[in-house]
């Protein structure tokens, strides 16, 4: 009980932090003049309100929080920031609150689902605070509360731990985990703006470009128009957000070593990113060689701008796009929706598996393999000449079945739903991973609005299950986790 208070505590202060962010949105409605002002304003409020309440209701039950205090407190401050940053959507756009939480937690999560559209013709401040969610998600809420819990006397490294993507968390860049907490967004907000920068360039107004930004740098998927980068028909734009997806789909600790050492050469060093690169480069030249033998496009290069696009958006879990690859032969697109799973860095914006855990379980099964063949053979699971605790092992093994069974339990419920097969594992691959679109009713030239209030909560909620990266959520429900 006193743990729920304390973390109720904590979440009150963070939603009053939380309310800052809607100074954006708020400067774009003066900005633009589109309506909105009182919303946002209102809006703001509300979360103060929200937030003092809390305090004010567990003022005596400050204390320092427990290791797994910050699994809970993680949980609640995703859900409870999508639900408090609904109110802008649904008192200007008139969406129905399971409509407007999807759309939020859709963008904290970077999934880049949505519910919502007329893109090209709503309000900016409304666009821009889809985005602004989506680039907070990015690197994660909590890591920014770290850099700033610790002035209001909470701890960061608990919350660290339940957050940080990757099955070995205790790394750090620096010696204090606010530090690291700020370091990191140091580099995110770098890279943020290379990308505006870069996209302003090529041809994006800037409001486009800080929108269009956000999502690429966040790996969200959201844009600023009903179809996605494919409104803007550029091969410039589509290559600068390439750039940049593959970079946000890298470890950003990786990123520090670059800039710490000004060399590129811990990139190659780095497993990870190596595996990266190297799926994404040659998913890319074979995809686009299979749809020019099959005659879907005149000429190779044609193919590969739009494979490489494409295939990199969703292989990074961004989600953006610029031509209705559902019209593909389907061995691709799934295999697009495989990659997915399997592709970006633990430490990265992305979704999925992670590369790190895709590496080590690929290592433990040739490790097997080779011990059939010599049973007493001491073999070492070894990633980039360091050695695997077989502790680690053992946890990316239980990661990954509950990975496959949350993605079997899930599409279940939306098939028993009335979803076709197709369109129910395909969305649950895409919001597990936080991909954005699949295929059938939820391919890239439609999006998630057809689907019914049951169908649209089963998929909020895997959203979130792969955000959190499935254990740090299926904890809060085991009876261990409530016994003192």
């Amino acid at each position: 009980m006193y743990s729920v208070l304390s973390v109720t505590n904590v979440l009150g202060r963070l939603l009053m932090v939380f309310s800052l962010t809607y100074l954006l949105p708020i400067a774009c409605a003066l900005i633009y003049d589109d309506g909105t002002l009182l919303t946002f304003v209102f809006s703001m409020l509300a979360c103060v309100l929200v937030g003092l309440l809390m305090v004010a209701a567990t003022r005596h039950e400050r204390r320092v929080l427990k290791a797994r205090d910050g699994f809970m407190l993680v949980t609640m401050a995703w859900t409870l920031t999508a639900a408090i940053a609904t109110v802008p959507l649904m008192l200007h756009q008139q969406l129905s609150f399971t409509d407007a939480f999807f759309e939020t937690m859709s963008g904290l999560t970077t999934t880049g689902a949505t519910v919502m559209v007329g893109l090209d013709d709503i309000a900016p401040s409304i666009n821009l605070w889809r985005h602004a969610l989506c680039w907070l998600g990015g690197m994660g809420i909590i890591v920014l509360a770290v850099a700033i819990l610790p002035f209001l006397g909470v701890g960061g490294m608990q919350l660290m731990r339940a957050e940080v993507p990757g099955p070995i968390k205790d790394n750090r860049l620096t010696a204090r985990i606010g530090d690291t907490a700020a370091l990191l967004w140091v580099i995110y907000v770098s890279l943020t703006l290379a990308c505006v920068l870069g996209l302003r360039i090529a041809g994006m107004d800037w409001f486009d470009a800080v929108c269009n930004a956000f999502s690429t740098l966040s790996l969200a998927g959201f844009s600023t128009r009903d179809a996605s980068i494919g409104a803007w028909d550029s091969p410039v734009i589509e290559i600068v957000i390439i750039v940049f997806m593959v970079l946000a789909a890298i470890n950003f600790a990786t990123h520090y070593t670059v800039w710490r050492h000004r060399s590129l050469r811990p990139i190659w060093r780095d497993p990870e990113a190596r595996g990266v690169l190297g799926v994404l480069l040659l998913s890319s030249l074979f995809c686009a060689a299979y749809l020019w033998f099959n005659d879907v496009y005149a000429s190779y290069w044609t193919a590969l701008r739009y494979v490489s696009f494409n295939l990199v958006s969703i292989a990074t879990d961004c989600g953006m796009v610029n031509t209705d690859y559902a019209l593909w032969p389907i061995v691709v697109p799934l295999f697009m929706l495989f990659l997915s799973s399997v592709t970006a860095s633990s430490g990265s914006t992305g979704g999925g598996i992670k590369m790190i855990r895709t590496l080590i379980l690929v290592r433990q099964s040739s490790r097997e393999v080779a011990r059939l063949i010599h049973p007493t053979m001491a073999a070492p699971v070894t990633v980039g000449g360091s050695q695997i605790p077989n502790s680690v092992v053992f946890a990316v093994l239980g990661f990954i079945f509950l990975y496959s069974m949350s993605i079997i339990g899930m599409t279940f419920l939306l098939i028993f739903g009335g979803l076709d097969f197709i369109s129910a594992f395909t969305a649950v691959i895409a919001c597990i991973n936080n991909a954005g679109p699949g295929l059938g009713v939820v391919g890239p030239a439609t999006n998630y609005g057809g689907l019914t209030d049951y169908e649209i909560w089963v998929l909020s909620f895997t959203m979130l299950l792969g955000r959190l990266e499935v254990f740090s959520l299926l904890i809060l429900f085991t009876p261990q986790f409530w016994r003192r």
